[in-house]
């Protein structure tokens, strides 16, 4: 059976999302199905089930399909780092931080790690899902693409092209994407889905005609656009979430600072109808809000600066409601955050915290990965840590005595309906839970199966059984 790439013609298309529908809908047919990417660019990352670190984007779509979550899926990780440099993790562990134009000469370095993971999912897997990365015809970068041409070059997949039809200019980015592919691999399209369809789905079928007959290209379905709100990758895809809070009771905002990560972490929120939630990037007043809360951040100082610039440490300062903070926004809670081996920073780098908290953050140079399940504000949840700050009084979490004040270390708290409960119920008495894991997977199956109706199944199982 052969692999199957998944490549956009322009960044955003929908990739990641098509690459979990593909694979479970292969799934569904029986084969073994495992997700892939070679090189992903995130802030936004998991602890896997080894201990290792792989982008969120890898982790989603292993965790809908069931199968073992480790660094195979994505062997080659950039995080934003100091300046023009970034974080370089390699089949799940830190490397070294690098500038980017060094990454790139050095990138041949990083092929046999590319290639270790994948033969490693490819002789346990019927078929590989590979995602591919932006545009895969970036000319002057093709050859240092390893997620989009190495991999379908080097592996002979064949080829899903995805196009984002909101973008507009859909029929130059297909033309052009497939025109521009070395002739070996446009040999190996299967054919395109034309994504994010708004409106009446037939006002597309002259579209459909010309791409099939004039291009050359089968189409293998007209999507239209469906907020899914699950499994953000980046800024971007989180811009797009759609909420329903005609029935919200609860005003909370999330601080939207620039290297903001996990956006995850807010998922179950966006999904709950008695929540409304609010993303905040500018200095407004927060005393609108039951609940502010301040994320995880790849560049904790960095952010904590920017929010000191643009008056929003004021606001935060002053605001008397619920105020929590996960990872890097717990950190920023301390009276002192302390980068003495400059690894968020171009130098070292000391910096005042909103000082919430009595202690100090020191940012280690091992980094803390850990995966499983903690008691946290007496309640038992599963989660993971992913951080260089410590903190020797609180090195998990903290509570004041009012428990207005409150912040841990660990991701996907809100996960847990009972902290939810936990944190809710008491901002106000008409809060009622809902069980965040069975409305996921209620979404994620009602979602695939709504585009699996709209898409030419038959023609991609025939061309990746396809022998050589």
């Amino acid at each position: 059976m052969k692999n199957i790439s998944i490549f956009g013609t322009s960044s955003d298309a929908g990739k990641s999302t098509i690459t979990f529908v593909i694979a479970k809908i292969l799934q569904n047919m029986g084969y073994s199905v495992a997700p892939f990417k070679a090189q992903n660019v995130s802030n936004n990352a998991f602890v896997c089930d080894d201990g290792s670190e792989i982008a969120v984007a890898q982790y989603f779509q292993a965790k809908v399909l069931g199968v073992p979550i480790s660094y195979h899926l994505n062997p080659v990780l950039l995080k934003s780092g100091r300046g023009s440099s970034a974080s370089l993790i390699v089949e799940g562990k830190v490397v070294t931080n690098k500038d980017v134009r060094e990454y790139y000469r050095d990138l041949d370095l990083l092929k046999p790690a590319v290639n270790r993971c994948f033969n490693y999912l490819n002789e346990k897997y019927d078929c590989v899902v590979c995602e591919g990365a932006g545009s895969p015809v970036e000319l002057n970068l093709m050859d240092k693409d390893l997620s989009n041409i190495y991999i379908a070059d080097e592996f002979n997949t064949k080829i899903i092209l995805v196009a984002d039809i909101e973008k507009g200019g859909v029929f130059a980015s297909i033309y052009g994407v497939y025109h521009l592919l070395p002739e070996k691999l446009r040999k190996n399209v299967i054919g395109v889905i034309v994504n994010k369809f708004r409106g009446d789905l037939t006002l597309f079928d002259e579209g459909v005609k010309i791409i099939e007959e004039d291009f050359k290209i089968p189409v293998l379905g007209v999507l239209p656009y469906t907020p899914f709100n699950l499994g953000f990758e980046d800024s971007q895809s989180l811009k797009n979430y759609a909420q329903n809070s005609k029935s919200a009771i609860l005003n909370i905002a999330v601080i939207f600072y620039p290297y903001m990560s996990n956006y995850n972490d807010f998922e179950p929120l966006i999904a709950h109808e008695q929540i409304n939630l609010e993303f905040v990037k500018t200095n407004i007043s927060l005393y609108k809000f039951d609940m502010v809360i301040m994320p995880g951040s790849k560049l904790v100082i960095k952010d904590l600066k920017w929010l000191k610039e643009n008056g929003l440490f004021d606001r935060v300062k002053a605001y008397e409601g619920k105020l929590l903070g996960i990872c890097g926004g717990y950190e920023m809670m301390f009276e002192t955050l302390i980068d003495s081996y400059a690894l968020e920073n171009n130098e070292a780098t000391k910096e005042e915290g909103f000082s919430f908290i009595d202690d100090e953050i020191f940012f280690k140079k091992e980094k803390t990965l850990e995966k499983g399940n903690y008691e946290i504000f007496g309640v038992q949840l599963e989660g993971f840590e992913i951080h260089h700050g410590k903190s020797n009084k609180y090195p998990l979490f903290y509570e004041n005595k009012n428990k207005n004040i409150c912040g841990t270390f660990v991701h996907a708290v809100f996960d847990s309906d009972e902290f939810r409960t936990y944190l809710f119920k008491n901002l106000h008495q008409d809060y009622k839970e809902f069980d965040f894991k069975a409305y996921k997977k209620e979404h994620i199956d009602s979602f695939i199966s709504s585009l699996e109706s709209r898409l030419d199944v038959k023609k991609i199982k025939d061309e990746i059984e396809e022998r050589e």
